[in-house]
């Protein structure tokens, strides 16, 4: 196991540098002079080359990259362009929102979403599975701007149950900070159903047509032992990997949601930084969600080796 752990941490590194590359030369080809947004349209070219040279854009690439990256390693992610504040906290605040609604979304997600495939597994081609089936993926297929645009018209704007924008202001208690974060987690809470539904779904059907399950069948174990103690912790291994691969999203993918709903987050930072060239703020927010993404998509394979004692049997050999 500390073998696996030590190679999964080797090439967790290796992709970090890769996206740490990838990140910096897509902030060098967006459209667009540093000096120029900060300074406005209106500057001469003269403030403009001066400012370029103060903040290092006109360095070589090379010098640039290594500049930025040693920084990053030791937590100096730069001083964005568009506040003239160290990127570091910001992020860290946007960080810690984007983290409260991917928290609350995850909350009602996992549960709903392995229920539901569970209870479709266990009446499969009934109508029961056709309707959770059916369901989860007509909810896929909707837009989260579309979805939260209707819940929006709904609930705030028509029923006036709930606030459309997700910002409960500072000092919010935490019953306030959930009800403004309601609306924000409906649209995510579509998108994702059907995903984790569908995975759950094809994962329990496996598990129950399954050797280990005939046995414990055959050996007169009642069904509800059989589901609980044999299906679900085999079932519940491809769901994992599906939740590991969406908390990237949730956390740093949340630009719609985040836009929709005036919530202070990452996406929504980041969206910002691209539209007002701020490189800095934006190669920092890309690369922490990638961070994120690698250590949860890391934490499902430990998940994964530790509930299925045939990877952890093939893990120490």
């Amino acid at each position: 196991m500390t073998l696996y752990i030590l190679r999964r941490l080797g090439l967790a590194v290796i992709t970090l540098l890769v996206l740490s590359v990838i990140i910096f030369l897509a902030g060098q080809v967006v459209p667009g002079d540093p000096g120029r947004a900060i300074l406005g349209p209106f500057a001469s070219q003269s403030a403009v080359a001066a400012l370029d040279h103060q903040l290092g854009a006109d360095r070589p690439l090379i010098t640039q990259y290594w500049s930025w990256i040693s920084g990053a390693v030791h937590g100096d992610l730069g001083i964005s362009y568009q506040y003239r504040t160290p990127v570091r906290p910001m992020l860290a605040s946007a960080l810690v929102n984007s983290a409260k609604l991917a928290l609350f979304a995850l909350i009602l997600i996992i549960p709903l979403g392995i229920l539901g495939g569970v209870i479709a597994a266990l009446n499969a081609g009934r109508p029961v599975d056709r309707m959770i089936s059916l369901t989860g993926l007509s909810a896929a297929t909707v837009p989260e701007f579309v979805s939260g645009i209707v819940v929006i018209v709904i609930f705030a704007d028509g029923l006036k149950l709930l606030p459309s924008s997700a910002n409960a202001g500072p000092g919010a208690t935490f019953p306030t900070q959930l009800r403004y974060l309601i609306l924000p987690v409906i649209p995510l809470v579509f998108e994702f159903f059907g995903y984790i539904a569908r995975m759950a779904r094809a994962g329990t059907i496996e598990a129950l047509e399954s050797d280990y399950a005939r046995t414990a069948t055959l050996k007169g174990l009642p069904r509800r032992t059989v589901i609980f103690r044999h299906v679900l912790r085999n079932s519940l291994l491809p769901t994992i990997a599906v939740v590991a691969t969406q908390i990237g999203y949730l956390i740093g993918g949340l630009v719609v949601v985040e836009t929709l709903f005036t919530y202070h987050g990452v996406g929504l930072l980041i969206y910002n930084a691209a539209q007002q060239k701020d490189f800095p703020m934006l190669e920092a927010g890309v690369l922490t969600i990638g961070v994120i993404y690698l250590l949860a998509t890391l934490l499902a394979d430990l998940l994964s080796v530790w509930l299925n004692p045939r990877l952890r049997t093939g893990v120490t050999g």
